[in-house]
């Protein structure tokens, strides 16, 4: 049975392994029950920052297809600079493929609505597997880009370096956690910038949603040095002087189902 209720259907039973994901067994912390259907991918994310700084309204407004509501937080608008890397990147029914299924990623992000729906707009991701660049581009019509990336940890801190190819969006930055995991509040900040069950794109003057899920986010305080952040630039953002909202977590596993038009 669902956590929410609801029998669970073949489509969750995967060919591969023959049993239902655990993750489909955690669904209260959901907003809205689990898509209908397979999921169709999965991920795992690893040493993950979120860097969020607040952003004008107007300057969003303009770079957000007209079509998508923006979401504010108190008023106002966030642009978040996401670097992790990933692991066990497989399709569902076929094993993590050695050489592809491990890579670094780098995204530009704020936070939209659509049919009552809070979820995700992109304006860039960066990786470094050139094929799930080329992929992701044809099936899910985002803007990746192939980049250098090197992703390690060296004396309690990640070190981040990605570098677009051809051109000059980079990004050069350490960051770590500074406290335990302590699970946000419903009505925090936290909760309503990282808590986003899909993703959002326009194609063709056509919205389309890829839904997501996984368990709620293991959030840790963090520290950050951005040495070098032209990635929002890039994308035609000036980011504030401020410093950044910062967020840190290890280790998280996703299922994404496929893009459909809404």
């Amino acid at each position: 049975m669902r956590a929410n209720g609801g029998d669970f259907t073949a489509g969750d039973v995967s060919p591969y392994t023959g049993l239902v994901d655990p993750l489909l067994h955690m669904t209260e912390h959901r907003p809205w029950p689990l898509p209908s259907g397979p999921w169709v991918m999965k991920q795992i994310w690893h040493d993950l920052v979120f860097a969020h700084w607040p952003v004008s309204n107007d300057i969003l407004r303009d770079l957000v297809p007209p079509l998508l509501t923006l979401d504010r937080f108190g008023g106002q608008g966030w642009v978040a600079v996401t670097p992790f890397r990933m692991s066990g990147v497989r399709a569902r029914g076929l094993p993590a493929l050695p050489g592809l299924s491990s890579f670094p990623e780098l995204n530009v992000r704020t936070y939209v609505t659509y049919g009552g729906r809070p979820g995700v707009y992109f304006f860039s991701l960066d990786a470094a597997n050139l094929p799930a660049v080329w992929a992701a581009r044809a099936l899910y019509h985002l803007p990746y880009f192939h980049a250098a990336m090197r992703c390690e940890e060296l004396d309690g801190a990640i070190h981040y370096h990605s570098r677009r190819q051809g051109t000059a969006a980079e990004l050069i930055a350490s960051y770590g956690p500074v406290a335990e995991v302590r699970i946000r509040d419903n009505d925090s900040v936290e909760h309503w910038l990282t808590e986003r069950y899909c993703l959002y794109t326009v194609h063709r003057g056509r919205v389309y949603r890829g839904e997501i899920h996984h368990r709620p986010w293991p959030l840790q305080d963090a520290h950050a040095d951005f040495m070098v952040n032209t990635v929002p630039q890039a994308a035609g953002i000036g980011l504030p002087k401020t410093a950044p909202l910062l967020h840190f977590a290890r280790r998280l596993e996703i299922l994404i189902w496929p893009l459909r038009r809404v």
